[in-house]
């Protein structure tokens, strides 16, 4: 009868257990997960907020109801998006001026079917704040700024992935199998001797 293998058992033992504390880690982001999802669903019926000049990149306001004074539209951008019908298009980023006090803000004004620039000089903007690649937030505005635009698809809590669980069970797995491979292996080996 063969001896087991010390240092194949030290490497398997040592993959199964870094599997299980990832699955175990992705169980705890899971939970960190619904409950930031439950924040988010919980700050829509709060009132309405100032725009944060300067946002925490900690502590977004995402999902906030939110006002803003756009003093006038430095530049547009189109980027693809969705109306409230849910159809592709484009939707309209204004990258707003508010005065000395503030670095300035990025607007949604609405969607199109057209690329081309609306017709907006900046106004008051009532809306709510979602994420930004750029600048960490922009206000989604409510209600179309132009008249030749719709209303954009406001941000949706159901578009933010949560697959922390299904992450879990894929390691867990991981690790079963590995450990299940590893005492095939050993079968084998006892067989063959």
């Amino acid at each position: 009868m063969k001896r087991l293998p010390v240092f194949a058992t030290l490497i398997v033992m040592a993959a199964c257990l870094t599997m299980v504390a990832l699955g175990i880690w992705q169980l705890r982001r899971a939970a960190w997960k619904e409950a930031l999802l439950a924040d988010y669903a919980a700050v829509r019926t709060l009132p309405p907020i100032a725009f944060p000049k300067t946002p925490d990149p900690k502590a977004l306001p995402l999902f906030r109801r939110s006002q803003a004074y756009c003093l006038s539209v430095a530049s547009w951008q189109a980027v693809s998006g969705r109306n409230l019908g849910g159809e592709a298009g484009w939707v309209h980023v204004a990258r707003c001026r508010s005065g000395a006090e503030g670095p300035g803000f990025s607007v949604v004004a609405g969607w199109s079917r057209s690329p081309a620039s609306p017709v907006w000089a900046g106004g008051a903007v009532t809306g709510t704040i979602a994420g930004d690649p750029e600048a960490l937030i922009r206000l989604v505005s409510a209600t179309p700024l132009a008249p030749e635009l719709e209303a954009a698809a406001p941000p949706d809590i159901n578009q933010i992935p949560n697959n922390h669980l299904a992450y879990a069970v894929q390691w867990f797995l991981f690790a079963a199998i590995a450990f299940a491979i590893f005492a095939l292996a050993l079968v084998r080996r006892r067989q063959t001797s």
